[in-house]
């Protein structure tokens, strides 16, 4: 596998402190969110792998700010970091090593601007004030302001020019799928944090209330209202279908195995039932590894070894 110092120079990225400032990031995925890090390094062409890294960072960095302290805290937070990644973009420059690596990939990939804006915007106004759902349009609603947009902060960088229309849409269904699975597999943590993240008409629809959620009763209705949820995913992952014709070659290897182990972390749900009141739900051990490995085998790599961002 290519070291961290040879991805950088495929991605034609020079200087000492430009590589710095990646390799800063790169560090940061990786304590943050070792599986990102590990599926990109291992999956992803190196030419791609500085500017998708420099995503993720960039859209944890945004999602932590406007998750953490209260209402008032992440408001600021939210403000100042929109001034900084405001002037970062416009001058190239900032304090914070991340903002200027990302301010770089997105000059350098021509990443539109509007969709830093809309995800900065929507994690004020839909992130930060967080309060669930009343119905199926608030949740949809909720796409189109931040998790679209932060999705396309960072596979967006896959495109020079950024996605046009078809791979937008494209994205969108794919998050649609992702963030119901999502939702499924956190219900326990998001409720034990006082979160309920599916839409309160459709707990109506079934007779189910939060408290049955929250007590993680295993009724009839509770048991129905899951599966409901259940079908909603399924079918909006099915509408994901076509999605790899709309990825970049050296990122098909990745998106392939998000989407599977979605599939596989869907199926856990459903067969756990209502004890996904209980515990989070999550991919298990042996379905990543078989789809990272068999992803691997596809990709002809060799080796398995992933070396850190120093290497």
């Amino acid at each position: 596998m290519p070291s961290w110092r040879t991805t950088l120079t495929a991605a034609g990225i020079a200087g000492p402190a430009l590589r710095a400032d990646y390799t800063h990031v790169a560090r940061r995925v990786l304590r943050r969110e070792p599986a990102p890090y590990l599926t990109l390094r291992l999956l992803a062409a190196p030419p791609l792998v500085p500017w998708l890294t420099a995503g993720v960072g960039f859209m944890n960095l945004v999602d932590d700010v406007a998750e953490t302290g209260t209402l008032q805290e992440r408001s600021a937070g939210l403000a100042a970091l929109a001034e900084g990644v405001d002037a970062a973009l416009q001058t190239g420059d900032s304090p914070d090593p991340l903002l200027r690596a990302y301010a770089h990939a997105v000059d350098a990939r021509g990443l539109p601007v509007h969709w830093v804006e809309r995800f900065l915007e929507g994690a004020a106004t839909a992130e930060a004030r967080f309060d669930g759902f009343a119905t199926e349009e608030d949740f949809q609603a909720y796409l189109d302001t931040y998790a679209w947009p932060g999705l396309l902060v960072f596979t967006g960088l896959q495109y020079q020019g950024g996605p046009d229309e078809e791979q937008a849409a494209g994205w969108r269904r794919f998050v649609d799928a992702a963030q119901r699975v999502d939702f499924l597999a956190d219900l326990a943590g998001d409720l034990a944090e006082g979160r309920l993240c599916l839409p309160r008409a459709h707990l109506a629809e079934h007779g189910v209330t939060r408290a049955d959620l929250e007590q993680a009763r295993d009724t009839p209705a509770v048991r129905e209202l899951l599966g409901a949820e259940c079908a909603r995913a399924r079918t909006a992952l099915a509408a994901t279908a076509g999605i790899l014709d709309l990825v970049e070659p050296g990122l098909r290897p990745v998106i392939a195995a998000m989407a599977e182990l979605m599939g596989h972390q869907l199926a856990a749900v459903e067969r756990a039932g209502a004890g996904a009141l209980r515990k989070n739900v999550g991919y298990g051990l042996q379905a990543p590894l078989r789809t990272l490995a068999r992803a691997r085998r596809v990709r002809g790599s060799r080796g398995t070894r992933v070396p850190s961002p120093d290497q």
